[in-house]
């Protein structure tokens, strides 16, 4: 994705829907230009146009949470792929940030193997001639197009991995990472348990709310990579826990 692409991406973020002709002038280029722009962004599913409108897909939708705060997650992904290096093998959550680390592990890692519960991130890589990836069996939750209960529980105690990275649906005050799904958070907690180190990829938006399930606390968190807006207190909470702490500054 171009740097104007990516601006484009962030006014529909911000806007939530706006006109072609308003968004050629906030930019600066041709309306012609900008269709060209808003079709591959509709493309990749961040975006639907109607009537000379580009609106944002609705919350529920993955591809939403893709768009929103795109740069920042793309920069915490391309931080947290340094981590990676050639025929690794990794597990891999269902967050945005995660979604964008496996982009990354395909563009820049040969050989490196995935293990993943995200019907989604197995989808949005392909074709990915140089990444494999072995999808957890299970059941399907539709929207977040992940796989769960007790046959995904029992795949995942087939693999131990050194690292295993994650997103997050917020924080408590005294460090506990929360997700908002009960069985998502079950097969989260037990890809934690099978892996040496568990590494949580979030955008800073997170640490002002938390979910309503436990997933673990700070301190069995190896690293949080996360951006520059990160709260001080909650970086501070990080760092008594003895939490690797990277904002990209």
């Amino acid at each position: 994705m171009t740097a104007r692409q990516s601006q484009i991406l962030h006014i529909i973020s911000r806007e939530r829907q706006v006109e072609v002709a308003k968004l050629a002038e906030l930019v600066g280029v041709s309306q012609v230009t900008i269709r060209k722009d808003l079709s591959l962004l509709e493309s990749k599913g961040f975006i639907k146009r109607q009537h000379g409108i580009a609106i944002l897909n609705a919350e529920t939708d993955i591809n939403n949470r893709l768009a929103i705060y795109y740069e920042r997650k793309v920069d915490i992904a391309s931080r947290a792929v340094e981590l990676i290096h050639d025929g690794d093998v990794v597990m891999i959550e269902s967050g945005s940030c995660c979604t964008l680390l496996a982009e990354q592990i395909k563009l820049k890692r040969k050989n490196v193997t995935i293990i993943t519960y995200s019907v989604f991130i197995a989808n949005h890589i392909r074709p990915a001639d140089s990444t494999n990836v072995i999808l957890l069996g299970g059941s399907l939750l539709m929207e977040p197009m992940v796989t769960v209960g007790p046959v995904t529980i029992d795949a995942i105690s087939s693999f131990y991995v050194d690292k295993f990275f994650t997103g997050t649906d917020g924080i408590t005050p005294d460090g506990k990472f929360t997700a908002k799904d009960i069985m998502q958070a079950e097969a989260i907690r037990k890809m934690a348990e099978h892996a040496n180190k568990t590494i949580v990829l979030t955008d800073s938006s997170k640490f002002l709310r938390q979910g309503t399930v436990s997933l673990f606390s700070a301190d069995d968190v190896y690293a949080v990579y996360t951006d520059a807006l990160c709260p001080k207190p909650v970086k501070e909470l990080f760092e008594e826990r003895n939490v690797i702490v990277n904002t990209g500054e």
